[in-house]
């Protein structure tokens, strides 16, 4: 909510409240007075009502109607208001409102306050009167059913007119929360006229005939309540742990996970700490405010230092309910206006692998009782991780030439028939290929030995990324020939990175330091190669071919014209 709306509401309630409490007190007094502990017991049963919600559906119902009604029709308007006003107090405490919400008093004071008003008025209207038994009298029993109806009425005719006022939120009448609100409302009804019918009769210990039960039942439903919510939370755990499990990245794990906790947790930014040489690094960070600086830039954290440090070192989570209580330890990249804050370790055969650390802006956000669900998913990330970095690993191993690191021929076969189908659907305008292979490498392996062969490989193998870079793709296509794969580069752009790549070759010398000669000194070797280059779909209209084209541009176009340059295929 901007704070101009924030401040019309703190004007409006010392506006209206205090001057109301006022008229209110002189125009309808105190119908009895001296019964400063009667008063006092039902604030406490009011209290308690208001900070022991029943939870219906799902949703927490805090009823204080039914004790407020019995209050309005034993002391009348003045103390009902009053104690309702008090409740609100103790209802706010028990949400946890925080500093940025705390314009929620004077806006439920408000609303409060013109029900208990408007609905009062209602009944004195209608020849309400205080302290006799509704029993003897049907028609005082009728009016006070009318007064409570429309107090109902009203708290949900000015609750909708503020969500949509204030938040532009439209109230579905007759949804679920509506109906199950209208029906323990219904249902709470006869308590209140039971308990001010029993006060009449025998005084203050009404309040334990009828206020023990509905508090033993209130407790009973909140326990039931949180049964059922652990038992969800397990099942979406499990539900959470089944996906992890099928996915094979480790980003694609770390996402899927944090994406996830979001859904169960109040989270504004959370972080996945990896240990590794035996200090934590930052390995994934998400945030629901936008970009924030990047984590690599973060200085690893050893044990005992900042708040993962320490969680590490003690093996135990950790919560924090505000930032005055982080912040003094913190060595993490946090916002600011970051509040709670959650960090538990991620456990794998009792030992600390990595940390978890979750943040909102809210205050108090965490609760103990969510530890054994983190702590179970954590454990689910643990094994999803290093079973995606197994298969993240076996696949490099699959994809990559063991002497050279670079692709290898399965790696660029996928990866040219992936380019492809991204050429066929227009995400790509032209896939180019050059074939590069070395002239009279088998010379070189006779004259200085097969090692010094392995060496040429090893660092061409280096220059030609270099070169390339982030431009396209550099694989082994097997013995001593090397294809680079470029995606949206054109025939004359991949001639002329042909050519820089033979001068790179042919004009620097490589290094032999394991050759068969007598002496061990290093030795400098030329070495020059020939270079075939095709374009798609100008040259091919298939990767077979696009590699049969770029081979037979090498072989007749080069080898066969005196090897040592470049050649690009012609029809």
């Amino acid at each position: 909510m901007e704070p101009k709306a924030k401040k019309i509401i703190w004007i409006l309630w010392l506006s209206i409240v205090p001057i109301g409490f006022y008229l209110a007190y002189s125009f309808f007094p105190p119908f009895i007075s001296g019964v400063d502990f009667d008063l006092f017991a039902f604030f406490l049963l009011i209290s308690f009502v208001a900070s022991v919600p029943m939870v219906v559906n799902n949703t927490p119902i805090f009823l204080i109607q039914w004790v407020s009604l019995a209050v309005f029709l034993t002391f009348g308007l003045f103390y009902e208001m009053i104690l309702v006003q008090l409740g609100i107090i103790v209802l706010l405490i028990k949400l946890r409102v925080t500093k940025q919400q705390l314009y929620r008093f004077p806006l439920n004071s408000l609303m409060f306050f013109v029900c208990s008003v408007l609905s009062g008025m209602i009944y004195y209207a209608l020849g309400g009167v205080h302290g006799l038994t509704l029993v003897e009298n049907p028609k005082l029993l009728l009016i006070a059913i009318i007064y409570a109806v429309v107090n109902y009425a009203l708290n949900q005719l000015i609750l909708s007119g503020i969500r949509y006022a204030l938040f532009k939120q439209k109230q579905q009448y007759f949804g679920k929360d509506f109906i199950w609100e209208t029906i323990t409302s219904i249902l709470t009804l006869p308590i209140g006229l039971v308990l001010y019918t029993l006060y009449i009769e025998v005084g203050v210990v009404a309040l334990l005939f009828v206020g023990v039960p509905f508090a033993s039942l209130s407790i009973i439903l909140n326990l039931y309540y949180s049964t059922e919510k652990v038992n969800s939370y397990l099942q979406k755990a499990a539900e959470i742990g089944h996906e992890l499990a099928e996915r094979l990245d480790v980003d694609g794990v770390l996402k899927l996970f944090l994406q996830k906790l979001k859904t169960l947790l109040p989270v504004d930014e959370a972080y996945v700490l990896d240990k590794e040489n035996g200090q934590l690094h930052i390995i994934r960070m998400e945030s629901n405010h936008g970009e924030f600086r990047t984590f690599e830039t973060m200085k690893p954290l050893k044990k005992e230092e900042g708040i993962g440090g320490k969680v590490w070192a003690d093996k135990n989570a950790l919560i924090f309910s505000s930032s005055k209580e982080w912040k003094p330890i913190s060595k993490e990249p946090l916002s600011s206006d970051m509040e709670s804050v959650l960090c538990v370790p991620i456990v794998k055969s009792n030992e600390v692998v990595g940390v978890l650390l979750l943040a909102s802006s809210e205050k108090r956000a965490y609760e103990k009782s969510q530890l054994m669900i983190l702590e179970i998913l954590c454990s689910y990330l643990a094994v999803a991780v290093e079973n995606a970095r197994h298969y993240e690993k076996t696949k490099e191993i699959s994809e990559r030439c063991a002497l050279t690191n670079l692709y290898n021929y399965r790696y660029l076969d996928n990866e040219l028939q992936a380019e492809y189908k991204k050429l066929m659907a227009a995400e790509r305008k032209k896939i180019s290929l050059i074939l590069l292979d070395i002239d009279h490498f088998k010379s070189v392996n006779d004259t200085y030995g097969h090692q010094s062969g392995n060496e040429i490989l090893r660092e061409l193998a280096t220059r030609l990324e270099n070169l390339v870079g982030k431009k396209g793709t550099v694989a082994r296509y097997g013995g001593e020939e090397f294809t680079i794969l470029l995606p949206d580069v054109d025939k004359q752009e991949a001639f002329k990175l042909a050519e820089i790549v033979r001068l790179t070759i042919a004009n620097w010398p490589f290094t032999l330091e394991q050759h068969i000669s007598e002496n061990n000194k290093k030795l400098l070797v030329n070495i020059t190669a020939s270079i075939g280059v095709a374009t798609s779909p100008d040259d091919a209209d298939d990767p077979q071919s696009l590699i049969r084209h770029a081979d037979r541009a090498l072989y007749v176009g080069a080898k066969r014209a005196g090897r040592n340059r470049v050649a690009q295929y012609v029809k």
